[in-house]
């Protein structure tokens, strides 16, 4: 069998190919509708003055909230990078107990909005609030962002590069840290990036836990005057926030890509066993297991026990369901179908470009959902009126919102197809439609389903677009959650967060089931 190897952008014909016109269209038309959100905020900034807007930027509540901001980033990305590649490691190359099983755990935390994890934590922890208390709901929260690209590239590496290096000499922890880990860095960065950028745009999380981000404090001030100059203003540090994070990324990527050349089909590693770690490994996933799902499943129960059957007397819980539901299926499919298009020209077509694309949909993904809903709100009523408060409208904010999601899984899905094999099926005749539906998209399955989880679950999650956004009579679970929570009634406000995690539970579990079979396993 030919060992994988570590392949590189070529300077050959093959690179140079032209985009195809399709391609080059769609990405044409996402990106001016992504700098629509980068738009609004350039021109409120430009429109309030530089006396103004450097009085409103250069203040002591600024630095608070730059220094409360960047601890969190700091502190929480680095937390859920290990935790992320620790838990996805031991799940698919161990023989840790119900290995089998752990897959759909690891993915799980994603079905709980951390808005509901810092409701249950601070029922259960009344006094619950501060920088901590932030890095504990969002590592809870979002290290799966790491753990769900690593698993799937883990499935699909080739071990005969790491059996070589142990033929070698080489110790399994070796092994791991250099031949393992730098496979991995796509999907480490990209899920990186994601809880980032995340934390950058999360506000009712750190809204429960009385913890001052840009992001509550631009909603503040947007609840107080709507379409205020300091809320514009605190969205513009925002943003050059989100480009800091995009150049360290985009440095600490690279150019390099991973795919197995070579005849024959590759086969799935033989599993570590434990022997001493094996029950410390086994506690340490059931501890993070108890902390992300079991500390909120415990608090709904509780506060159902409470309400008792009044709180399930309501005539919005299946209205609300199944709007949510419709939503999440709809948006899923549009981002992740409009995701592929970016992620090839970033992974075939590396340069300035493709980081100018990707890096318009980042950093209009970090922007509050707020400010994306009015500047989506300002263009319709000005330039289209007619799709003012239409599905049409919502659609696209969740487009703009969760693209970064379903790019990160295509791009790292996309880096593992061999480019010989696309140019080995036009070769033969085929067309290029022809060529992605029989070569490329077959072998990204795996990704695009992880992609189209992620984007399912933030859709069915987010808050405060579809606040703004929603057409009239529309009530989703996470906006009677949060109605109800601010009004103080947390037992009726259980059963709606129950309801969204029992619906994105279910679509995790298909979906990864799905990337599973599409990987061989």
């Amino acid at each position: 069998m030919i060992a994988p190897t570590l392949a590189r952008p070529r300077s050959g014909r093959s690179e140079r190919r032209r985009v195809p016109p399709v391609v080059a269209a769609v990405v044409a038309v996402l990106v001016a509708v992504t700098l629509i959100p980068l738009g609004y905020v350039i021109a409120t900034t430009i429109a309030t003055g530089w006396e103004t807007a450097s009085a409103l930027i250069f203040r002591p509540r600024v630095g608070e909230l730059l220094r409360n901001t960047v601890a969190l980033v700091v502190i929480t990305v680095p937390v859920c990078m290990v935790l992320g590649v620790g838990a996805a490691w031991i799940v698919e190359r161990t023989t840790v107990v119900g290995h089998r099983y752990w897959a759909p755990v690891l993915a799980a935390p994603l079905a709980v909005p951390a808005f509901v994890n810092s409701y249950a934590w601070v029922s259960v922890i009344p006094s619950l609030h501060g920088l901590w208390s932030g890095v504990l709901v969002a590592t809870l929260s979002y290290f799966p962002l790491v753990a769900l690209p690593v698993a799937a590239t883990l499935r699909r590496l080739d071990p005969a590069i790491e059996e070589s290096a142990g033929a070698l000499g080489a110790g399994p922890y070796r092994v791991f840290f250099r031949i393992v880990v730098p496979q991995l860095r796509l999907p480490i960065l990209g899920g990186g990036l994601l809880i980032g950028l995340h934390l950058l745009a999360e506000y009712g999380a750190f809204a429960l836990l009385r913890f001052d981000t840009f992001t509550t404090a631009i909603f503040e001030q947007f609840q107080s005057t709507f379409n205020g100059a300091a809320g514009s203003m605190l969205a513009s540090v925002l943003v050059l926030c989100c480009l800091v994070l995009l150049v360290a990324e985009a440095a600490a990527r690279g150019s390099a890509r991973y795919a197995r050349v070579g005849s024959g089909a590759p086969r799935r590693p033989d599993r570590i066993r434990l022997r001493w770690s094996a029950i410390p490994a086994a506690l340490g996933l059931v501890a993070l297991t108890v902390a992300a799902l079991g500390v909120p499943l415990w608090t709904i129960a509780r506060w159902l026990r409470i309400g008792g059957t009044e709180v399930w007397r309501t005539s919005t819980l299946w209205p609300a369901f199944a709007q949510t539901l419709a939503l999440g299926l709809l948006g899923a499919a549009v981002t992740t179908a409009l995701a592929f298009p970016v992620a090839w020209i970033a992974v075939r077509r590396p340069g300035v470009f493709s980081r100018i694309v990707e890096g318009c949909n980042y950093v209009t993904s970090s922007l509050p959902g707020i400010v994306t809903a009015l500047a989506l709100i300002t263009v319709t009523i000005r330039y289209a009126n007619p799709l003012y408060q239409t599905v049409i409208v919502l659609i696209t904010a969740y487009v703009l919102m969760f693209l970064p999601r379903a790019l990160v899984s295509l791009r790292s899905g996309l880096a593992q197809v061999p480019v010989g094999l696309e140019e080995a099926s036009a070769a033969l005749g085929r067309s290029q439609a022809s060529t992605f539906v029989r070569v490329t998209l077959r072998l990204t399955a795996p990704a695009a389903a992880a992609g189209a989880a992620l984007v399912f679950m933030a859709i069915v999650t987010e808050l405060t677009a579809t606040l703004l956004l929603a057409p009239n009579g529309t009530r989703t679970l996470s906006t009677r959650f949060w109605s109800l929570t601010s009004e103080l009634d947390y037992a009726a406000a259980a059963p709606f967060a129950l309801a969204m995690i029992l619906l994105a539970l279910p679509m995790t579990y298909l979906l990864l089931r799905q990337s599973q079979k599409a990987a061989g396993l």
